[in-house]
């Protein structure tokens, strides 16, 4: 087997594949695991919108991004998702792909027919909960257990996902997030007296309420980040805090420069309000109020597969509170790079005690669990043991008549 393989990533549409993304969680991974296989030496290549910016070869499928994660589903958006794929499907059956990495069932389900005839082989990377997937009816005939050499190899980021999902992912199949350390800013020493910060989708499930509550009873200032999707749960939610938050401001449409944080997260320090909520951030903003927070709350109240939170939080150097939910455990560790608890009162106290946490401890854990690099090796074993083991016609087969004629053309626009 050659020593580098070519792999492309079917990306998703709901946000363009880049570096900047305020929040664009699937888009954000699909971009540090095609930076990562670069850096290690592999051709990556992403099939995405031509708003995308990747460090591998750029293959563009469609114009532009659906430009949202939660929207109706309109026939407009539908054709531009079939474009995407069929678009992915043609780059696929050039014959130089060793294997393709998607990030959605919906992709698998599109391209399942004609990958099969072409035998190269998918994998996918199970982002979200089993109570959520569109796999349920698929998983016999994609993944199944039984079959020798199945088309599809399932990849869980957390073992407690792979617990949720045991039944098609094996023990070996789980691959961390991993994000590049070093564009991550780092303090030396705790930020005694400043403020807490909870960053996330402003949905019951991220337990907003739950940080205005530990705020509120620790005398702390509260920091809130996130954006409100237009889903009615989600804005009735919102709608309830509002009665909670002291203060609304735009702290994204200023820009992040050496400055910002005397321009911008000084002033609202030093203001009398105990509860910002500061909007939607950009990743460079996010990465100065991680910086600056005393502490990452993470009141998460449901079981999360994974969470880039508490690892871009670590990876500045500050502890994260978080529930003992979902895959906490196995990224924070409790009482060294920050307290995984059980109850509201247990939160409160850890609080009282976050200042012990040392900053470097938090920095050297992610270096160590979940790097750019870390993640990329990791996908890189798995690909050489699904191609070595995957029963496979002559390359010749790839040029199969149902891999599309000509790719499908570009133009239009997603609402």
């Amino acid at each position: 087997m050659k020593d580098n393989l070519t792999i492309l990533h079917v990306a998703t549409l709901n946000q363009p594949i880049r570096p900047d993304l305020g929040y664009g969680p699937i888009e954000t991974v699909i971009y540090n695991i095609d930076k990562g296989l670069h850096l290690l030496g592999h051709r990556s290549i992403v099939a995405c919108s031509g708003d995308s910016i990747v460090t591998g070869e750029h293959c563009v499928t469609v114009d532009q991004n659906i430009g949202d994660y939660w929207s109706v589903n309109t026939p407009e958006q539908r054709q531009t998702a079939n474009m995407h794929l069929s678009n992915a499907l043609y780059r696929a059956g050039m014959g130089d792909v060793d294997i393709i990495h998607t990030h959605d069932a919906k992709a698998v389900e599109f391209m399942y027919d004609s990958l099969y005839n072409m035998h190269i082989p998918i994998v996918m990377t199970l982002h979200v909960s089993t109570k959520d997937s569109l796999l349920r009816g698929a998983y016999q005939r994609w993944c199944s257990p039984l079959l020798s050499s199945p088309l599809v190899y399932c990849a869980a980021i957390s073992e407690y996902q792979k617990r949720q999902y045991n039944h098609i992912v094996k023990a070996e199949d789980v691959v961390y997030h991993g994000i590049d350390v070093e564009e991550f800013p780092v303090k030396e020493v705790p930020d005694k007296g400043s403020y807490l910060f909870t960053i996330g989708r402003v949905t019951p499930d991220k337990g907003q309420d739950k940080a205005i509550e530990i705020a509120k009873k620790t005398g702390s200032k509260l920091i809130i980040a996130g954006c409100v999707q237009n889903k009615p749960a989600d804005r009735e939610y919102f709608a309830g805090l509002k009665n909670s938050i002291d203060l609304s401001v735009e702290a994204g449409k200023h820009p992040v420069d050496d400055d910002y944080y005397n321009r911008v997260i000084k002033p609202l320090l030093d203001c009398g309000k105990q509860v910002i909520y500061i909007g939607e951030i950009s990743s460079g903003h996010k990465k100065q109020w991680y910086r600056h927070a005393r502490a990452i709350l993470f009141p998460i109240q449901w079981g999360e597969p994974f969470g880039l939170v508490p690892v871009e939080s670590m990876a500045c150097g500050t502890p994260v509170i978080a529930f003992n939910k979902g895959a906490v455990p196995e990224i924070v560790v409790d009482g060294k790079t920050g307290f995984v608890v059980d109850s509201m009162n247990a939160m409160i106290e850890a609080v009282y005690r976050i200042d012990s946490i040392n900053p470097r401890e938090c920095r050297e854990h992610v270096r160590n669990h979940f790097s750019l690099t870390s993640m990329a090796r990791k996908y890189s074993e798995l690909y050489y043991q699904i191609i070595s083991s995957h029963k496979t016609s002559d390359r010749s087969s790839r040029f199969s008549t149902a891999c599309p004629a000509k790719p499908v053309p570009r133009g239009t626009r997603a609402a």
